[in-house]
């Protein structure tokens, strides 16, 4: 058990509501960000509160520094900071990179890599013995689409979390002997939200027939993975990229 606090981003539903409960149940005080839905948030808190946990909700787009910097300030005044989730992540329409828009590729990259090494850094600040903090753990979510490419759906996004594991891989090396651990969990095809927000709410049942274990994952299996790596269980483990994703 801990009292430290954690910063997970996209902390209001999927696979960051879930790493937010579990996050709790092992003793962390929760800082959850959202971007938008505030109702979805405030619920995660309640959960977290129904089972004497304490979590607080904070309201940053990750794909601006001023909202990351708001963010963390907000985590200060919870506690010490002890982990950072960045689970933050946005996908686009299914489409051919022939026809992707200049905006939505920067925006992609905002989100999904500027977003989660400015969060690094904010955390790198804090828990580093470099700077007079006392370590911790940054786990960031990538995707098993960093290694197959997801071409003819969104092969910018596939980018995106390619760049996210050799950030994981750089920095976890970076900051080894200061006290902090980074690790990358690469999820397969989970049932969440993030297919509907690319058009495709299907998709991942849709092609469960691809996955070795016949199957979709669940939110709750991702974060179990992420709560294991946040764990001193974990502790010899950094610079490493984790596949939780049926085999695939």
């Amino acid at each position: 058990m801990t009292d430290n606090v954690v910063v997970i981003t996209g902390g209001s539903r999927g696979i960051g509501r879930a790493a937010a409960i579990a996050a709790a149940a092992r003793g962390f005080r929760v800082v959850v960000g959202y971007a938008s839905n505030q109702a979805s948030a405030n619920e995660v808190v309640s959960a977290i509160e129904a089972s004497n946990g304490k979590a607080i909700a904070v309201k940053c787009d990750v794909g601006s520094e001023a909202d990351i910097l708001a963010l963390f300030k907000a985590a200060d005044e919870f506690g010490t900071l002890g982990a950072l989730v960045n689970n933050a992540g946005i996908v686009g329409p299914s489409m051919r990179v022939e026809n992707m828009s200049a905006e939505r590729i920067q925006r992609m990259m905002a989100v999904n890599v500027t977003g989660s090494i400015l969060c690094a850094r904010e955390a790198v600040k804090r828990m580093s013995t470099r700077n007079g903090g006392k370590g911790g753990v940054i786990v960031n979510l990538s995707s098993v689409a960093a290694k197959l490419g997801s071409p003819n759906t969104y092969v910018d996004y596939a980018a995106s979390k390619g760049a996210v594991d050799s950030f994981t891989i750089g920095l976890g090396y970076e900051v080894a002997a200061e006290g902090i651990r980074v690790a990358a969990i690469r999820p397969g095809l989970i049932d969440t939200d993030i297919h509907a927000s690319g058009g495709e709410p299907d998709r991942a049942h849709r092609l469960a027939h691809m996955v070795p274990m016949k199957r979709v994952g669940t939110s709750e299996e991702i974060a179990n993975a992420i709560v294991w790596l946040m764990s001193d269980e974990a502790s010899y483990v950094t610079s490493a990229i984790l596949d939780v994703s049926g085999g695939r």
